[in-house]
């Protein structure tokens, strides 16, 4: 009975929200035909052409009126909604989220994509198809080859969990991460990490560093390593550009592993415990699946090209995409496909491999990207939408630093990325 209320109050709550967005998008599509009767705008925000003409962003809104100066604040109701969903849902009702996290994030979807379908039609339909495209299948495409490929490469051996083989293993996989993903560096080195100490009585803050460097800090070097650096490089930042943030990520890594070792050293003398004896032989170090460090390396090779090539373009359902990215994406697929063609199952099953973690992540990323539009077109709008109080206020490097930051803890750091790259786009921020 106590989870009958509990799903009864969810299914009140989601209904309300559905009803909320519906009556927000019908007013902004009233409000429409009013505000371009009033003549074209006249501030409106300036082409950026440090922006690439990648994904079609040259053609974004060509033909369309912008929707962003007509949208209400609250539009923006069902993103952030999902993203509280994702944050709260697993923690009150975690076997409701395991189960439906999938019907939740189409609930969200749907809660924005029908009315604003309804209220704005052909210029709806183009922005849903355009963050599709342009953005979510090739952000998907990536995250789904790097896993594949880093998920046929297993380390076997016998370690020993001091403080010296620690860090070593969280120095190398903050080197890898920026190269083979975040997400393939942690499935490469945490199951080796976490045996490795399964013997040490204080765990919990290895794992934590653990995700500070290697599934965090390490990754920010290049658009391979942290989705959202990916999604700048599809909007126009060149590749080798996070290198100029390398004196930072180097400084933000000594602190960490320093203060890591420190602690690691404590606990370990503190415990007074010792490594027990393997039984049997002890098993050397040995890296198995090594032929997937060519596909890594295919895949660096393909991300690379698409930002250096211009084949043109091609248009796909109304959305002008670059030909070298449709290519980039085709090869992202052959790579992740000859990872599962030539390595062994039993690799895989050794890595406790499964689809699930992938699969998550693609559902609720379509219902995060579908939810966002209202947020960049109003952002996109500059001094004309809605937010214009935080594009005009958010100006100096300061400001991102502490406002994308305390966003992204509690948010998601892809669509807090891509959210405030279109806040600075008017601003004709040059990469």
């Amino acid at each position: 009975m106590k989870i009958l209320r509990k799903r009864t109050a969810v299914f009140q709550f989601l209904f309300l929200i559905l009803l909320l967005s519906v009556f927000g998008v019908h007013m902004a599509a009233a409000a429409q035909p009013t505000a371009q009767a009033a003549g074209p705008a006249t501030d409106q925000a300036p082409h950026d052409d440090s922006i690439s003409h990648q994904n079609g962003d040259s053609h974004q809104g060509s033909g369309h009126a912008n929707i962003g100066e007509f949208l209400p604040l609250w539009s923006c109701i069902p993103f952030a909604c999902i993203l509280l969903s994702i944050a709260l849902f697993p923690l009150i009702l975690p076997d409701f989220w395991h189960h439906h996290f999938g019907k939740i994030s189409a609930f969200w979807a749907a809660s924005l994509a029908i009315p604003f379908l309804v209220a704005f039609k052909g210029a709806a339909l183009y922005e849903i198809l355009h963050i599709i495209l342009a953005d979510y299948v090739p952000f998907i495409i990536l995250l789904w080859s790097l896993y594949t490929v880093s998920g046929g490469i297993l380390l076997r051996g016998t370690l020993r969990g001091t403080p010296i083989v620690n860090v070593t293993i969280l120095i190398i996989g903050t080197l890898l991460a920026s190269w083979m993903g975040t997400t393939g560096a942690a499935m490469l080195l945490i199951r080796p990490f976490l045996r490795a100490n399964n013997y040490r009585k204080n765990r919990t803050f290895m794992v934590v560093f653990f995700i500070f460097l290697v599934a965090n800090v390490g990754g920010s070097l290049t658009p391979l390593g942290d989705p959202p650096l990916f999604l700048g490089f599809l909007h126009g930042v060149s590749f080798f550009w996070t290198f100029k943030i390398l004196p930072h990520m180097l400084t933000v890594v000594i602190i960490l592993l320093v203060i890591y070792f420190v602690l690691d050293t404590y606990h370990y003398r503190k415990e007074g415990v010792s490594a027990p004896e393997e039984e049997g032989v002890k098993e050397p170090l040995k890296l198995e699946g090594i032929h997937n460090f060519l596909f890594l390396g295919g895949i660096v090779g393909a991300v690379l090209m698409s930002g250096i090539v211009d084949w043109g373009e091609v248009n796909t359902l109304g959305i002008h995409r670059s030909v070298q990215d449709w290519v980039r994406d085709g090869l992202l697929v052959v790579m992740g496909i000859l990872s599962l063609v030539t390595t062994p199952i039993q690799i895989r099953d050794d890595n406790d491999f499964t689809w699930f973690p992938i699969i998550e992540v693609a559902y609720l990323f379509i219902g995060i990207f579908i939810t966002m539009i209202p947020c960049l077109l109003i952002l996109k709008a500059g001094s004309q939408g809605a937010l214009a109080f935080l594009t005009n206020g958010v100006t100096q490097p300061v400001h991102y630093f502490w406002v994308t930051g305390a966003l992204s803890s509690f948010l998601d750091n892809a669509p807090t990325y891509l959210t405030f790259f279109n806040c600075r786009r008017p601003r004709r921020f040059r990469c």
